[in-house]
């Protein structure tokens, strides 16, 4: 990276100026939005005059749309500018430098100009400085730094911006890991994602399309379409992305305008309640989506999708809590792929399609059987679209040094892959970075990417320990619910009777009601212990007819269950009405569950591992549920025996021997 940290600093210090007249939270504002003017004017400035000609030579009443295309011709890019100022030329008029630089601004084409109007708000924050008497001063600055392509590149100028969200976050106490990915990870992700596309990598002309639903600054979408070219000259990626972060959304798009791609490719808003690329399908899906963000913002939208449309929408499978919505950027992405279900035509059927996603360690396991999250894995490992799994290691982000995996998934796997996952355990490959970036303490160098990317490539012989291969049935599990008997004796003694004044049925009568209860059951032999619920209701019952009681519903029910506590040795408990009268009446208190896994008989695992326990435990079977979790750390688990005491009364020894060197020390 050609004077990235030259570049860093320099613009950073531009941010001084604004002191005291700004937070340090706002300075962001003012100097990314300049970052980016700056370069797209360094970018045009060569062909300023070509444009200012073609400009002047275009007819009055000629199409806008055809002015556009013949402007940028005359750019040499997708984008133009027809000010006549640049910002040497803003120099020159000081006392009127607020107005050249909005006619900058305001005679950019179309997607150049919303990028600086509708998300930088950039005319705001020059009324501001030229109020506050800076903006001559901050012009002045960014004049003298050149920010060409050919000084700066794409590559450098991506870590220039990351580097700058990343300290302006710190100021202002943000998520600086919500906008990027380091490179290397990209680089990895890229290199699973092309692995199974041999004609992407070798062929003359080939057209790709890829996505990303979180592209923040364009980090990931500028790597593959880098990647792809090194791979093969010829290939052409189309990038579509969409972003949330109105200054990271403005740095993607004015980076796609450079790069020659289309930039209306590149949509602003919440991928989840405003999908700006609703009809688009792609060959790729590359993302880093925000971990553990919450998604209550757009719950409503969501959750309406999902009632409206159920499977045909993005949603319908099932929904993840409120508090981590990664697992919805999952679903939205193969809502995206070539072979959704609202594409029928063979064409489409035909083309495969995978996806790359780095996720947290939440997605692998929250949720029992039943719940959203595991719903969303069961239906993608029982439609066989889950390929692989890479577990990377620790402290490679920047904002957080938590676990963190990529999981690939496709539509159409290859042959010997069918049916099965692959978990590739890639933790202690890393190296120390130099100096540590926030909590990004490691990297991944190009070695340790191409072992991975052999690990990935291996088949179902490869005996490496970093891999493990399963059927995706092995990840699923059936939940049973195991009942016991509900055992209950009931006794009307002082203590038992004074629980009814903690029962809110109860304690909601008038104190002559309670009375005429408590005398009532006063009634019964205070000495003796039922342990047969029918007898003592049936006693009960006859207790409160002969003082005139009218004791029914949940009052009579909260009544003897103050009076009952749970006795072994009582009769058990039959259910007295509904579909289940007579059967045995479960106590919830004993209720326990066991996880099946798939590949086994329920039965024959409860008669061995619950029966022999509990002899008068029964299954559930219409609480049965299936559920479906990837418990990663626990196939890859190492067991390391603890030291031995001889091992550890040697360290002891030792330590004491060095204490009593230094108390002689001490004395002496």
């Amino acid at each position: 990276m050609n004077n990235f940290s030259e570049h860093v600093s320099f613009i950073w210090s531009i941010a001084e100026i604004l002191r005291g007249n700004y937070k340090q939270s706002e300075y962001g504002k003012v100097v990314l939005p300049f970052t980016v003017l700056r370069r797209l004017d360094c970018v045009l400035e060569e062909s300023k005059q070509a444009v200012l000609d073609k400009a002047a030579s275009l007819p009055k009443n000629i199409d806008s749309a055809m002015a556009e295309i013949m402007l940028n011709n005359a750019s040499g890019h997708n984008f133009h500018n027809t000010s006549k100022f640049t910002f040497a030329k803003l120099l020159d008029d000081p006392a009127n430098i607020a107005a050249n630089l909005n006619n900058i601004i305001n005679n950019f084409s179309e997607d150049a100009r919303e990028i600086f109007v509708d998300r930088f708000e950039l005319p705001l924050q020059i009324a501001r400085l030229d109020r506050d008497n800076l903006l001559y001063l901050v012009v002045q600055k960014f004049a003298q730094t050149d920010l060409h392509p050919d000084t700066v590149d794409n590559t450098t100028m991506g870590y220039i911006f990351e580097e700058l969200i990343r300290r302006f976050s710190e100021q202002s106490n943000e998520t600086a890991g919500e906008h990027f990915t380091p490179r290397e990870v990209i680089r990895l992700m890229v290199n699973l994602l092309f692995a199974e596309d041999s004609e992407a990598l070798t062929k003359k002309s080939v057209i790709r399309k890829l996505y990303d639903p979180a592209c923040g600054t364009g980090g990931m979408l500028s790597e593959a379409e880098k990647y792809l070219k090194e791979l093969n000259k010829h290939a052409h990626l189309e990038v579509y992305g969409q972003e949330l972060n109105g200054e990271s959304f403005g740095i993607c798009k004015s980076d796609m305008m450079i790069k020659g791609q289309n930039p209306r490719n590149i949509k602003y808003g919440n991928s989840f309640s405003d999908d700006g690329l609703s009809e688009e399908r792609f060959d790729y899906m590359l993302s880093n989506p925000p971990f553990g963000v919450e998604w209550r913002k757009v719950e409503k939208q969501v959750r309406k999708e999902a009632e409206d449309f159920g499977f045909d929408g993005r949603f319908g499978v099932g929904l993840p809590r409120v508090s981590d919505g990664s697992l919805l950027f999952v679903q939205h992405m193969i809502s995206k792929m070539n072979t959704n279900k609202a594409e029928q035509s063979t064409k489409s059927k035909d083309q495969p399609a995978r996806i790359a996603v780095v996720l947290n360690g939440s997605p692998l396991f929250t949720g029992g059987a039943g719940s959203g999250e595991s719903e969303i894995r069961r239906w993608i490992i029982e439609n066989d679209w889950l390929e692989a799994i890479v577990a990377l290691p620790t402290d490679m982000f920047y904002n957080t040094g938590i676990a963190t995996y990529i999981w690939i998934i496709t539509n159409k796997k290859k042959p010997g892959r069918k049916g099965k996952v692959q978990l590739i355990n890639a933790t202690d490959l890393h190296v120390p970075m130099r100096k540590s970036l926030g909590s990004k303490r490691k990297q991944i160098s190009d070695e340790q990417i191409k072992t991975i990317s052999e690990l990935f490539d291996g088949d179902l012989a490869n005996s490496d320990d970093r891999v493990k291969w399963f059927n995706n049935v092995d990840f699923g599990y059936s939940r049973i619910t195991v009942e016991r008997p509900l055992q209950l004796n009931f006794a009307v003694m002082d203590e038992r009777i004074k629980q009814l004044d903690d029962v809110k049925a109860f304690t909601k009568l008038s104190g002559a009601e309670q009375h005429e209860i408590k005398k009532a059951i006063q009634t019964l032999d205070t000495e003796w212990i039922y342990i047969n619920r029918e007898e003592f209701i049936a006693d009960l019952k006859s207790a409160f007819k002969s003082h005139n009681l009218d004791v029914k519903g949940p009052l009579f029910k909260a009544i003897w269950t103050a009076l009952s506590e749970r006795d072994e040795t009582a009769d058990v408990c039959i259910v007295q009405s509904g579909k289940a009268k007579g059967s045995i009446e479960p106590d919830p208190e004993l209720r326990d569950y066991e996880n099946v896994p798939l590949t086994e008989d329920i039965e024959a695992y409860f008669q061995r591992e619950v029966i022999p326990h509990v002899p008068d435990a029964w299954i559930d079977h219409e609480k049965t549920k299936v559920g479906y979790e990837i418990p990663f750390n626990r196939h890859f688990y190492r067991y390391v025996p603890p030291r031995s005491l001889e091992e550890i009364d040697a360290d002891l020894d030792k330590v004491s021997a060095e204490i009593m060197d230094l108390l002689r020390e001490v004395h002496v």
